[in-house]
C-alpha cells in the first residue's frame, strides 16, 4: 500500500495504507445499517466495547500452542470464531493495538493479535477472512447464552502444559487439517480414519469407489 490519499467510504480522503481502519472487522457500524447487536463486552478497562450480532459463534476451540500460551500468559486460549462483519467496535479502531507475532510488527498487518492499548486485554486474532474473538470478554446474560461458546474441541493439544480429560476431540494440530489424539471420542477416530481411507482409495481408484 502507498501513501497516496484515496477517497474512504466515509468521502474522506485517507493515505491508501490506512484504508483497513473503514473496513469491517473496525468499520463503525451507522444507525441505520442492519446491525442487530444481540451480544455486548468490553476489555479490562472498558475503553475497548464491542457488540455482536451473532449470539452463537461458528466455532469454539482451545489452542494449546506455545505461541498462545505466551501471548496470552495461560496455560491455552479460548477463542470463538466469528466473520468480520459479526463486530462492531463501538469506537472503531480507535483504543486498539496490533501486533504479528511472524515478523513481531506493531503495524496492521495480517494475520495479527488486537489488543486494548490502555490495559492491554488481549481482544481478538484477526485473520485473514475471519477474527477469533475471547469469549472472556463478553458480558453473557446467563448461561444459557454463555453454554453456546463451550469449546469444541482442543487444538495443538500435544504443545499442551496441562492434560484436559473432557472428553472433547483433541487434535495435533489445526482440526482436520492434523490428527486426532489421546483422550479423544473413539467415535470421532474411527470415522476420521473411514474418511482417509475413502480418500486415498478414490486418489488411487478414481471414480471406482461404490
Amino acid at each position: 500500500m502507498s501513501d497516496k490519499l484515496v477517497e474512504a467510504p466515509t468521502g474522506e480522503k485517507v493515505p491508501e495504507k490506512d484504508l483497513w481502519k473503514f473496513r469491517e472487522p473496525y468499520r463503525v457500524h451507522k444507525r441505520e445499517e442492519h446491525f442487530e447487536a444481540v451480544l455486548g463486552g468490553s476489555c479490562h478497562c472498558g475503553e475497548v466495547k464491542f457488540q455482536l450480532s451473532r449470539e452463537t459463534p461458528l466455532a469454539s476451540k482451545l489452542c494449546h500452542c506455545t505461541t498462545c500460551q505466551k501471548q496470552h500468559a495461560a496455560p491455552f486460549q479460548w477463542a470463538a470464531i466469528f466473520h468480520k462483519g459479526d463486530i462492531n467496535f463501538h469506537d472503531g479502531h480507535h483504543h486498539l493495538e496490533w501486533y504479528d507475532p511472524t515478523s513481531k510488527s506493531i503495524e496492521h498487518q495480517l494475520p495479527c493479535k488486537v489488543r486494548c492499548k490502555y490495559c492491554h486485554s488481549p481482544i481478538m486474532d484477526e485473520g485473514r477472512n475471519m477474527i477469533l474473538m475471547f469469549p472472556s470478554l463478553i458480558d453473557f446474560p446467563d448461561k444459557t447464552a454463555r453454554d453456546r461458546f463451550k469449546p469444541r474441541c482442543h487444538m495443538f493439544y500435544p504443545q499442551r502444559v496441562m492434560d484436559i480429560p473432557d472428553g472433547l476431540p483433541k487434535w495435533s494440530g489445526i482440526n482436520e487439517d492434523s490428527d486426532l489424539i489421546e483422550d479423544s471420542p473413539p467415535e470421532q477416530i474411527k470415522e476420521l480414519e473411514r474418511k482417509r481411507k475413502e480418500k486415498v482409495e478414490e486418489e488411487v481408484h478414481p471414480g471406482q469407489r461404490e
